[in-house]
């Protein structure tokens, strides 16, 4: 693997055709927009009394929006744009904006569960002992398990890695110790340097007669793979499936991404964290300066829940397995440490918005101090609501962003919250040596938090993701550290920091955190 003295700058290297195919889908698509618009205005002209059913139309819209259950800074937003411009915005919510839009993908997606519910019981003796060692966190995996089913592990080692490259170094030597079976599923596949180290394990393993599923998200990879990617997969004897494709037609489920990285080997090591499987996570390209991620790997029981987590998406892109448990059956384990483990996900296929809550319950449970990193800063009024919360309690919260963004559009959106979070007590520390891709939480030297889920609207409300809650205080620890060198390597935002913005930039800031809940 390089490192630092090899590194070189550059951009994505972008696939033309894909590109071209997303701009010909996106245009298509803002044709049936303008169309169906155009549309309703013509009708409108030409029958007076439809402009007067429109009205009442729209203040009813309005109404049902200020009555549905959602987040307020969601409320407001699609209340604003309606009232503003009522044609394209009563458009827009009908389109975008209800509960029951992805209701066909909702149901599809329940139906994968049902299959999958019972899989993973909950083990009582590992039950009491959690809730015999605390009560309190208890609650914290009582509402995972209550939520989501996913039950709470213990006989499970952890290994936390505060670099990316590090951990992608182990997932090449467990991938050589593969005998059955191999899930890959990641946002962002680049088939390049650091790709093909895995390539050539997997086609090895592959002849071997290793059973290998890669699974990657169509717009994470848009920029580096095409279909032809597939077809070498396949040749070399990978089962290969993209989540959601694009494709040119009114389909919102479109806006719903899976942001999740995975990698389970035999029911027996598990992998997660910030970073995808290209060239920029493991410092061989420096797009923004250094990039900071971490990982986490785990080994022992828990990892039944990491394997049930990618056999919920595989088959819900098309329903193939009918033997789940030969995939979920453990290899026998003794792990060294006894902390508590509990695999995860997010979802928009339901209401209840998990991966927000378990932050929240977090920092509601603190009673020293908890600490976020996180590459966007777009946050919900409940969320700031929890974080100013705590600092007011004397809690001591921190988050570090990125010194150097990738999206600068976002980033002027994180930037925006930073004031009154700062004003609250919060402490917010700018990542200078470059980016900060990692997502994770740690709280009072007890509980952390590695994962795939930004603070932003996408990864809380739109996209699929997967984390997982530790109890350990040995891997509580070394996150704390991690975030303690973070801190070292950052410049703390202040107040004077928040005067120096004036009042065009606070402008274009407002605008975009309005809209934010809608993109």
């Amino acid at each position: 693997m390089k490192r630092a003295g090899s590194r070189r700058i550059e951009k994505h290297s972008d696939d033309r055709n894909s590109i071209i195919r997303v701009t010909v889908a996106a245009v298509l698509l803002g044709i049936q927009v303008a169309w169906l618009i155009y549309v309703i205005v013509h009708l409108q002209d030409r029958w007076p009394w439809i402009a007067t059913a429109g009205s009442y139309v729209t203040v009813f819209v309005l109404v049902g929006v200020y009555c549905r259950r959602m987040n307020s800074a969601s409320k407001i937003a699609w209340m604003i744009v309606i009232a503003a411009v009522p044609v394209l915005g009563v458009t827009l919510y009908l389109l975008m904006g209800r509960k029951n839009v992805n209701k066909r993908m909702r149901k599809h997606f329940s139906e994968i569960d049902s299959l999958l519910e019972g899989l993973l019981g909950q083990e009582a003796e590992v039950w009491r002992r959690l809730v015999e060692e605390d009560p309190r966190i208890a609650n914290e995996f009582r509402y995972i398990l209550n939520e989501t089913g996913m039950p709470v592990f213990s006989n499970t080692d952890v290994r936390y890695f505060p670099d990316q490259a590090d951990a992608f170094e182990k997932q090449l030597e467990e991938l050589e110790k593969a005998e059955k079976f191999i899930f890959l599923e990641y946002y962002a596949i680049e088939d390049r340097e650091s790709f093909a180290r895995v390539k050539r394990i997997l086609r090895r393993k592959a002849a071997e007669g290793v059973e290998v599923r890669l699974f990657y998200d169509e717009i994470g990879s848009i920029s580096f793979l095409t279909q032809r990617f597939i077809r070498q997969m396949e040749a070399i004897g990978i089962d290969c499936r993209v989540f959601n494709p694009v494709a040119p037609v009114m389909n919102l489920f479109m806006n719903n991404r899976d942001h999740r990285k995975i990698m389970v080997v035999d029911n027996r090591v598990a992998f997660t964290g910030g970073y995808n499987l290209a060239n920029e996570y493991f410092h061989l390209t420096e797009p923004y300066g250094y990039w900071k991620d971490s990982g986490i790997m785990l080994k022992g029981d828990a990892v039944s829940g990491m394997t049930l987590l990618f056999l919920e998406m595989w088959n819900a892109m098309e329903l193939t397995d009918t033997d789940f448990m030969r995939y979920l059956r453990r290899p026998p384990y003794t792990a060294s440490g006894r902390g508590f483990v509990q695999p995860y996900a997010g979802t928009p296929m339901r209401d209840e918005r998990v991966a927000e809550e378990v932050y929240m319950n977090v920092l509601r449970g603190a009673q020293s101090y908890v600490y976020f990193v996180s590459p966007y800063l777009v946050i919900t009024d409940e969320m700031s609501r929890e974080l100013t919360s705590a600092a007011k309690r004397g809690i001591d919260v921190r988050i570090v962003i990125p010194g150097i963004p990738d999206k600068k559009t976002v980033y002027l959106e994180t930037r925006s919250f930073l004031p009154q979070l700062v004003r609250a007590g919060v402490r917010i520390f700018i990542y200078t040596p470059g980016f900060s891709h990692a997502k994770m939480c740690v709280s009072d030297d007890l509980l952390s938090i590695v994962g795939t889920i930004n603070l932003d609207y996408r990864s809380l409300y739109l996209h699929f993701e997967n984390a997982v809650l530790v109890k350990d205080g040995e891997t509580a620890e070394k996150v704390r550290l991690d975030f303690e060198d973070m801190f070292g390597k950052s410049r703390e935002y202040t107040e004077e920091d928040t005067k120096r913005n004036h009042a065009p930039y606070r402008f274009v800031q407002a605008f975009l955190r309005l809209i934010a809940p809608l993109l």
